[in-house]
């Protein structure tokens, strides 16, 4: 059986080649390139792959997807992001091929979530500064200790990012369309809820996926409804918010600070007012670049292809193409 990698994951991961081999499987390995050739026979037809997070930075994505296309082999396709909203996808479903996907950023996203909100709470940019400039200073700052968060989509995301506030001992309500009784938080609400519990939250953080549902969700009427002082936190997608709506609302004295990590548009125009508002904190799509993703996508790739190999259920297998797209490693082609 051929399996198709990218030479960068084949030779990151080694040792983890090396097992399966060692294990008997019979595996071959087609290796992709970062110039899109691919090492092995010219008649070698892949039967599984592994979509490695290299893919979506080394402008391979679409060549990946045409190998894997070309083969009428082909049967299984481990991805490493969490949306499955490229066609490619849909196309190898199309044909039969089995897709599974991940979760591999949903731990250092929450971090950067938790990062962000102490670094407001603590209005660190005064200590870097005074430090800049050799004075000594002292102030004080907020706690995340009893505060309330309002974590709005509790998928792998959301779910990391409210253990983390809880351990804190901040108090969490998580919204969620069919909550399934196991949430790592104080309280569920559903989205019906949500401009009820806007008053009340210190921080809100939005982990739901772009719908028709939640486009424009942060809008005047949600902004109006925020405790005055609050933190808003955006590592889902641009979508959820109005730039418009929100640009008045940092204008105006109730909302203290807006941690953005996801834009309409990706790169962000370099005219567009983010980018020196004094109360938005901007990022490039990069919240989920934990460097831990890369040996978490290698144990999942060769779990999952124990399991295919052995006819046992797989993890993460895709059914429907209705999935979250909140954590795919980065935006496409941004590093």
């Amino acid at each position: 059986m051929y399996g198709l990698v990218t030479e960068t994951a084949y030779e990151q991961h080694r040792s983890h080649f090396d097992a399966l081999d060692q294990e008997g499987h019979g595996l071959q390995w087609l290796r992709l390139a970062g110039d899109g050739q691919l090492d092995g026979p010219p008649d070698a037809h892949p039967e599984v792959g592994w979509l490695s997070s290299d893919v979506f930075f080394g402008g391979l994505v679409e060549r990946f997807f045409e190998i894997a296309e070309q083969s009428p082999e082909f049967r299984w396709l481990q991805s490493a992001a969490a949306g499955v909203d490229l066609d490619g996808y849909q196309r190898l479903m199309d044909r039969g091929a089995r897709i599974c996907n991940a979760h591999l950023t949903a731990i250092p996203i929450a971090e950067y979530v938790l990062r962000a909100v102490l670094d407001v709470f603590q209005d660190a940019e005064r200590w870097r500064t005074a430090q800049a400039d050799g004075r000594w200073k002292h102030h004080n700052f907020r706690e995340v200790w009893r505060s309330r968060w309002l974590i709005i989509g509790l998928g792998a995301i959301g779910a990391e990012t409210a253990r983390r506030a809880r351990a804190f001992e901040a108090h969490v309500t998580g919204v969620r369309r069919h909550p399934t009784g196991d949430e790592p938080v104080d309280v569920m609400i559903s989205p019906a809820d949500v401009l009820r519990a806007l008053p009340e939250a210190d921080v809100v953080v939005l982990a739901a996926p772009a719908t028709p549902e939640t486009e424009n969700l942060v809008d005047d009427a949600f902004l109006s409804a925020l405790k005055p002082g609050a933190v808003l936190v955006n590592v889902a997608r641009g979508k959820l918010i109005d730039d418009e709506a929100l640009l008045r609302a940092l204008d105006g004295d109730r909302l203290a600070t807006a941690v953005l990590d996801v834009f309409n548009t990706e790169p962000l125009e370099r005219d567009h007012p983010f980018w020196t508002h004094p109360k938005v904190v901007l990022t490039p799509h990069t919240s989920g670049g934990g460097i831990g993703r890369w040996e978490r996508g290698a144990e999942l790739f060769c779990d999952n292809l124990r399991r295919f190999l052995a006819g046992e259920p797989l993890v993460n297998e895709v059914t429907t193409m209705e999935l979250l797209t909140t954590d795919l490693p980065f935006a496409l082609g941004q590093q």
